[in-house]
């Protein structure tokens, strides 16, 4: 169990609602020229959990589960929305057919005018009962969250009971992180740019065959824990040499140049504290149990 200040945070309610699926228009160029229709961001998806393959699907940016957006008028209650949700969080439905049923919060997709989608596991009996328009509470609860006996190593976007289920150990002045794979930090693409990490996520970029051979990229999976080599996203997302961020891949592949599953941030360090082992159970899906 790692040292930290759970006890100093402070739990609060965040409100959205599902919302429908969107398409900017009605054709995707993909990287290579070609023309493409298919599904993208928002709705109930009803076949693609965490869990399950972030490639190979006739989507792009498909988002696991259900999409949920805070859709008040003014930007400081969706600013709330985005930062103050962590990934572990409860989220509960509070209206409509579907009214008590429980969920968990798995990730964060786009941020400033992008999308602003809060994404959140329900088992498929929930999902059946759920329609577009339906409220989501969310007890949020992570931010502020501090590993005390590592201070330059900042925690964001994660809840503290979904921190301890990440088995991080202590490696002398280190933390040692299971992670599905490890990433170079020259594909991270859209989401470059950020002033800050604490809402939405950045897109590793699957286009290079060799890269992606040799990092064994293929298999990544939504929900997947993941380690991104020399970067920093203390304060935004940069490249940095000997810095480490680990996160948490958020939504499906894309064709789109740039583009690719998406990495939620939830713990980075500028000067190298963070050591990641490769675990192929390291998942949300196999740590909350989420799926049979």
């Amino acid at each position: 169990m790692l040292n930290t200040n759970v006890d100093k945070l402070v739990k609060i309610s965040v409100m959205g609602e599902i919302v429908s699926p969107k398409l900017g228009s009605v054709y995707r160029i993909s990287a290579n020229g070609s023309p493409v229709v298919l599904p993208g961001t928002g709705g109930i998806t009803y076949n693609v959990r965490v869990g399950d393959l972030a490639t190979g699907w006739m989507g792009d940016h498909v988002e696991p589960g259900v999409s949920v957006k805070n859709k008040e008028s003014d930007m400081g209650s969706l600013t709330a929305f985005m930062v103050l949700t962590c990934v572990g969080n409860e989220a509960i439905v509070v209206s409509g057919d579907a009214k008590g049923e429980k969920g968990v919060v798995t990730g964060k997709h786009g941020w400033h005018g992008l999308f602003d989608h809060i994404l959140v596991d329900f088992s498929y009996e929930v999902m059946d009962k759920l329609v577009i328009g339906d409220k989501i509470l969310i007890k949020a609860f992570g931010v502020g969250l501090r590993i005390i006996d590592h201070p330059a190593l900042t925690v964001m976007n994660a809840d503290p009971s979904f921190l301890d289920l990440m088995n991080i150990n202590s490696r002398d002045s280190c933390l040692e992180v299971p992670v599905t794979h490890i990433i170079p930090a020259g594909i991270m693409g859209s989401g470059l740019g950020r002033d800050e990490s604490y809402a939405g996520d950045y897109d590793i970029q699957l286009f290079d065959e060799n890269i992606c051979r040799d990092y064994g990229l293929e298999d990544l999976r939504l929900g997947d824990i993941v380690a991104i080599q020399d970067a920093d996203n203390s304060f935004g997302r940069i490249y940095k040499k000997g810095a480490m961020t680990v996160g948490i891949v958020v939504h499906m592949n894309s064709l789109v140049a740039g583009h690719g599953p998406g990495v939620m941030t939830l713990l980075t360090s500028s000067k190298g504290e963070l050591v990641p082992r490769i675990d192929k159970n390291a998942n949300i899906a196999k740590l909350m149990k989420l799926r049979e």
